[in-house]
């Protein structure tokens, strides 16, 4: 990295300057993320970015943080809190491990307690996207046409092309778990969760009423694509979703709630645009029928590992069934949806929702 240029982080629309780490490793023990040594610096740090009290001690500042997080502030052996309070010259209070609250930072100097709070944000960002993900954004599609075609577009699939290598059975979505994804999240407590929700809500009040008129989004699902360079080597195959009128109002309602949430830190900026697709076959479910595309690229203690995958040859698929038509849609709701789980109706269960109409 060009100690000239250092990766800029937005944190809750703060700009932080990343400057070079020095990783320290300890023999005889597990090399995780458990301890940090490095340093953030704000580039926009305004004097009242954060809420700072003053007390008969001097000055006090909270942070909000799940507990699975607390660990990554204590450190290996309490090294990364004795340093910042070190540096700070501040005393951090952070919760016993098993229990919710606020991490408590106190000091004599206002600057100190701000410094102390700055680094700890930047902290929780570093690790909180090392988490897996937890819950994502979601337009559902599994409307009774939908799945019924989806159903005689997997029958005559098998039925044409099967003996083209690596198409199997297995390799289908469910039918019931067809859907749209706005954004993955990394939710730890139920306060985010609620958070989620709110700003959910937010967003139907301030554009999505407008966008949809008060009406369901009339779709359709239409048409297969391929998600790599080489149709003979395939390891995702998606149905395309677009509006029946031909507008653009599905991306654009899209895209404005995935910007809403890549700009408050819920959802971590990778891409401008939502992809509109909703995946029909996927080479992860031949040996994990729980997989759920490139986002099951982490164990539960949030390690990436890289799953390996049996492509298959798409070019007989895309060629017969290009323009394969899988339903009309009355999109009508977005939900709040956790993964790894199916509610009553075979579908991901449902945290929270908005619904247009």
């Amino acid at each position: 990295m060009d100690v000239l240029r250092p990766q800029l982080l937005r944190i809750e629309g703060r700009i932080y300057r990343k400057n070079p780490i020095q990783e320290q490793t300890c023999q005889h023990e597990e090399d995780d993320e458990d301890f940090y040594e490095g340093s953030m610096e704000c580039t926009e740090e305004p004097c009242d970015a954060y809420v700072v009290v003053q007390t008969q001690q001097g000055f006090q500042c909270t942070v909000s943080a799940p507990s699975l997080l607390y660990k990554h502030i204590v450190g290996k052996r309490g090294d990364t809190k004795k340093k910042l309070e070190m540096e700070t010259k501040t005393s951090i209070s952070i919760p016993k491990p098993g229990h919710e609250g606020d991490i408590v930072i106190t000091g004599q100097h206002r600057s100190g307690v701000i410094s102390a709070r700055t680094r700890i944000d930047v902290l929780l960002h570093t690790f909180r996207r090392k988490q897996p993900f937890t819950h994502f954004l979601a337009f559902f599609l599994n409307e009774a046409e939908v799945q019924e075609r989806f159903l005689k577009f997997q029958e005559e699939v098998l039925e044409k092309c099967s003996m083209d290598r690596g198409v199997d059975g297995s390799i289908f979505q469910k039918p019931k778990k067809l859907h749209l994804t706005i954004g993955m999240l990394v939710l730890l407590s139920e306060q985010e969760i609620q958070q989620t929700c709110e700003m959910l809500q937010q967003c139907k009040e301030e554009f999505i009423e407008d966008i949809c008129g008060g009406q369901p989004l009339e779709a359709e699902m239409a048409g297969i694509e391929y998600m790599n360079d080489d149709p003979g080597m395939v390891d995702v195959l998606y149905a395309k979703v677009h509006m029946k009128d031909g507008s653009n109002r599905l991306q654009e309602l899209a895209d404005r709630v995935l910007e809403r949430f890549q700009s408050s830190g819920l959802i971590v900026k990778e891409w401008n645009s939502v992809k509109l697709h909703a995946t029909v076959m996927n080479t992860l479910f031949r040996k994990d029928p729980n997989a759920e595309g490139r986002y099951n690229f982490y164990t539960p203690d949030g390690k990436c590992i890289f799953k390996e995958r049996e492509s298959f040859d798409g070019r007989n698929i895309l060629k017969l069934f290009e323009n394969f038509y899988f339903g009309a849609l009355k999109l009508n709701s977005i939900h709040v949806s956790q993964r790894f789980t199916a509610d009553s109706f075979g579908n991901y269960a449902s945290c929270g929702q908005i619904d247009f109409s």
